[in-house]
């Protein structure tokens, strides 16, 4: 994998109208290098998920640079990236009803190019191994996030973008499914940028953005970082 994953200089982002727009992201620096991991924290409305969707290509910055795997934003294929480098973990798992937790795997796999002979491995690894054949209606939201993180390793990706991966689940299964994401995440070698509200959650990142405090030191002319 390339050493940096991402690089953003000056990135700024709004809503709105002329007669009215909102700053949300407003002179955002970082970088991400391989295997690296970082928080994305503040309260709702700071920019977290419009920076990952930015970071994912589902939106455009106004303003800015953004170089992901040695590209250029305007330049990058962003479907073909999501199909196969990016990795999308929602707070919901976001899986095919009608596909078993095993078929679900496969469909990710195929889509970006992997085989799909070590699905069933990734559903092992992650404790569900049992449930392959069991509709996602059919277990617990717990084991359904597992089977998302099993969807997004299973494509081999090079970066994964997390949005509030355990929001929705419970302390215990929360805690549960982050120790997952954050071992394969070391064993894989990925990237990791983790959207958060829960500082125990950001803080087994390597570094953490406070989007609130960066909005709070642009306000007063000040760089936080």
């Amino acid at each position: 994998m390339e050493d940096n994953v991402l690089k953003v200089r000056g990135l700024r982002k709004s809503f709105g109208d002329r007669d009215a727009t909102v700053p949300v992201l407003a002179d955002l620096s970082f970088e991400l290098h391989s295997a690296g991991s970082l928080a994305l924290m503040g309260r709702s409305g700071s920019g977290k998920s419009t920076l990952l969707n930015i970071l994912c290509g589902l939106e455009q910055p106004d303003a800015g640079e953004l170089t992901l795997f040695g590209q250029d934003h305007r330049q990058i294929d962003w479907q073909q990236l999501r199909r196969e480098r990016i990795g999308v973990v929602f707070q919901e798992a976001n899986l095919m009803p009608a596909l078993s937790l095993l078929d679900n795997v496969r469909l990710r796999a195929s889509l970006a190019g992997q085989p799909e002979s070590r699905c069933q491995h990734w559903l092992d690894v992650l404790d569900i191994g049992a449930l392959a054949q069991r509709f996602p209606d059919q277990v617990s939201g717990g084991q359904r996030q597992r089977a998302a993180l099993a969807m997004v390793f299973a494509m081999s990706p090079s970066l994964i973008l997390a949005d509030e991966p355990t929001g929705s689940l419970d302390r215990v299964t929360a805690d549960d499914v982050a120790d997952s994401l954050f071992r394969l995440q070391a064993e894989t070698g990925c990237g990791l940028i983790l959207a958060t509200h829960d500082p125990e959650l950001a803080s087994r990142c390597e570094k953490i953005l406070d989007l609130a405090h960066q909005a709070a030191d642009q306000n007063t002319g000040q760089s936080g970082l």
